[in-house]
């Protein structure tokens, strides 16, 4: 079969999921909101949810155009950047930022209608809430394989094939795709990070004031900060969500691409296409799969959280068998070298995926004990709580970390058939990043999963503040505690992916480099090798990446240093926009006369505004901050440093993600056990203890943890895309 072909499938994959997305959308359109108060609570949220995303997408815009305009300086004043990165820049962006609005309008229109879907019973709400998951799941992907793919079919025009070297343009295109990924990485940080301020700020004020000081249940209406906590679920864990996988998805597909065409440029440009294809072709077979997957999900009235958990594991792992399968069946038809090895490789992505998600499923679900032990630590008080939910994260780091070492290792072995030396580097490191593109080949259906949480937690807030029956709010309580939990594997599978495409995108900055020097440089020995000649290896010793380098280390320890600096200016950020949101609360409280017995409706506008201008306000700090360290640290330690600094900042960002995300899944959950009537169930002093323990973790899984899978992958994006920058000038390195 002829592999340029086969290519066509990838934009027709891409088409095919736009079209699903678009079919699963007015099909939820077409159901009834409910009562006339249910529409209108779904009404305030969808205006709340959408002032804020303009008001963030105008500071965004901003900073895109600022940054665009210096990267245009320095391809055609300076002559050290590529051409095409402005432009491919600008449209990551704004596909990442359009992943996350699509999204999010979809949520907005769900909730009520899940509400009411609930009404009739819990299968209608379930798969009210995940097709319209789905909806986001298949507008990432979509979209991500659409961008790639139209940029492939342009730039493949305008680069003139190399008559000397026919590998380089292979080479020159898949480095010059990988700078949209900044782009995306960009608005990812942006989307999460502010929508992760906003989200926590309404919802630690609610909580605070609402559940331990005034008694009144969660989404209670007469709270004024339920409103904005709703907005919060949408912005934060859906359009934030969004824009933090596209580029997740896009950057193991491109930084594979990048990989395999630098692998096999010295094997013919035939096998070297192939090379880049394989990646793109079972992401294009992985929608399809994921459609099938999505279909298969349903349930049986009055399941309970491990039926449910089962129900949407049934269309995962569906789905990922079906790619197994698929991805040997590619990788034989496009003739690639090693084809078993390599699709091998995807099949140990895909299982460290699912180890990871187990693990984070065991940890964080009320269903297993260490959550409820959690729960049983608040008979003694919200310190024990805090305690024992620390000690379970860093125990649960355990599990992720040695799962992606093992991936690591037989990914590279695989590629390589077992070989060790330098001259098998490039294809060692072209099997972990298919890997992740394994990981992340049903990310249609995996996404779908993790978007139903806030689908089913606004629908649970929306039936309570529209007084509806004891039965429909037990339904929808049993679908958002299902949420929770999805969503913590849903980020335990971010940050998984998040480290194997970190390994490979540091990889691709080897390349970029040489790409660079080509540029600048032609002529320049690597270790004694002409430039195109010269493997990853070479480089190393070129330019002394060894822990003795005193450049290597000082990246190392300002990587590492990133991590908690980022963590600590997000979590403050949260806590000085809660306070203001504890503020009001209390205000309303106390002025507003008749909120408390329900004759008054609160001012919900207020809380909404002080969540969007605190969020407007606190994100942008720490997301230039990830885009400044590694520019200074290539201007002042050069090439070794900022190898140094990605090194640093994966190893301690991974860290310390799974660490924040998993404990803070298991305080919300050890707060939903209590709730439902163990250990003196709600309005108990234990209660009163795991909201406290809740609280500390919003910002932990909600705003910092998630956030940081970003912050690895953007300063490796960065450091791509400023390479010719730091070969120009730097101080030391």
């Amino acid at each position: 079969m002829d592999y340029n072909v086969l290519f066509w499938f990838v934009p027709a994959a891409s088409l095919l999921a736009l079209t699903f997305a678009w079919y699963f959308y007015r099909q939820m359109k077409k159901e009834s909101e409910g009562t006339e108060r249910m529409a209108y609570i779904a009404e305030a949220v969808r205006k709340g949810a959408m002032a804020y995303l303009k008001q963030q997408y105008k500071v965004v815009t901003i900073v895109f155009v600022s940054l665009a305009l210096i990267f245009a300086i320095m391809a055609y004043v300076f002559k050290i950047q590529n051409e095409w990165v402005p432009f491919a820049f600008l449209t990551g962006g704004l596909f990442s930022g359009l992943s996350g609005f699509l999204g999010m309008k979809t949520a907005t229109y769900a909730s009520a209608r899940t509400a009411n879907a609930a009404r009739s019973s819990m299968n209608s709400g379930l798969r009210m809430a995940f097709r319209s998951g789905a909806v986001m799941g298949l507008v990432v992907v979509g979209l991500g394989l659409l961008d790639i793919s139209v940029w492939y079919l342009i730039l493949d025009s305008f680069i003139p094939a190399d008559i000397n070297d026919t590998g380089m343009k292979l080479c020159i295109i898949t480095t010059t795709m990988l700078t949209f990924g900044m782009g995306a990485s960009t608005q990812a940080l942006f989307a999460r990070v502010g929508g992760g301020i906003y989200t926590k700020a309404a919802d630690v004020g609610a909580d605070l004031v609402g559940k331990t000081e005034y008694n009144i249940p969660e989404d209670d209406p007469r709270n004024p900060a339920t409103i904005a906590d709703n907005v919060g679920d949408n912005v934060g864990d859906v359009a934030g969500m969004g824009a933090d996988l596209y580029e997740s998805y896009c950057g193991s597909i491109l930084s594979s691409a990048a990989l395999g065409a630098a692998a096999f440029a010295a094997d013919g440009s035939a096998m070297q296409t192939k090379a880049v294809f394989a990646p793109m072709l079972i992401a294009a077979i992985g929608i399809v799969l994921s459609i099938i997957g999505i279909f298969s999900v349903r349930t049986k009235e009055n399941a309970d959280i491990k039926s449910l958990i089962g129900a949407l594991s049934r269309g995962t792992n569906l789905s990922s068998l079906l790619i197994v399968a698929a991805t040997f069946a590619i990788l034989y038809m496009l003739g690639i070298e090693n084809w078993i090895g390599l699709s091998l490789a995807v099949v140990v992505g895909l299982l460290v995926g699912i180890v990871i998600g187990r693990s984070t499923e065991y940890y964080t679900s009320q269903s297993y004990a260490p959550t409820r032990k959690v729960s049983e630590a608040g008979k003694t008080g919200p310190a024990t709580v805090i305690i024992s939910g620390m000690g379970l994260g860093m125990l649960s780091t355990a599990i992720p970390v040695l799962s992606v070492v093992v991936g690591i290792i037989l990914s590279y072995l695989l590629a390589t058939g077992f070989e060790l030396g330098a001259e098998h580097v490039s294809l060692g490191l072209y099997g972990i990043a298919i890997a992740s593109v394994g990981m992340l080949s049903t990310l249609g259906i995996t996404l779908a999963t993790d978007a139903y949480g806030p689908i089913a937690d606004n629908a649970g807030g929306n039936a309570e503040m529209s007084g509806l029956e004891p039965e429909v709010r037990r339904r929808t309580d049993a679908l958002d505690s299902l949420g929770n939990t999805t969503a913590a594997t849903g980020k335990g599978f971010a940050i998984g992916s998040a480290a194997l495409t970190a390994l490979a995108l540091l990889a691709s900055y080897i390349e970029e480099i040489r790409i660079a020097l080509e540029r600048t440089n032609p002529d320049v020995l690597i270790n004694g090798k002409p430039l195109m000649s010269a493997n990853i290896v070479d480089f190393m010793h070129y330019y002394d990446v060894t822990l003795m380098n005193p450049m290597v280390l000082c990246g190392i320890f300002v990587g590492a240093m990133m991590s908690f600096l980022f963590c600590g200016l997000t979590m403050n950020a949260v806590g000085r926009a809660a306070q203001k949101m504890v503020a009001e609360v209390r205000r309303q409280f106390s002025e507003i006369k008749g909120i408390l017995e329900g004759k008054t409706e609160p001012d919900y506008s207020r809380c909404v505004e002080i969540s969007t201008r605190g969020a407007q306000q606190e994100m942008i700090l720490p997301s230039l901050l990830a885009i400044a360290a590694p520019i200074l640290t290539g201007v002042v330690l050069g090439v070794p440093g900022v190898i140094g600094l990605l090194i640093g900042s994966l190893s301690s960002g991974f860290l310390l993600a799974v660490f924040l995300a998993n404990a803070g899944g298991a305080w919300d959950n050890a707060k939903k056990y209590v709730e439902e009537g163990n250990f003196g169930g709600k309005g108990s002093d234990t209660h009163k203890a795991t909201v406290v323990g809740d609280t500390v973790g919003d910002p932990c899984k909600d705003t910092s943890g998630p956030s940081l899978n970003i912050l690895i992958k953007l300063m490796s994006m960065v450091a791509i895309v400023m390479a010719g920058l730091t070969l120009a000038f730097n101080l030391i390195g």
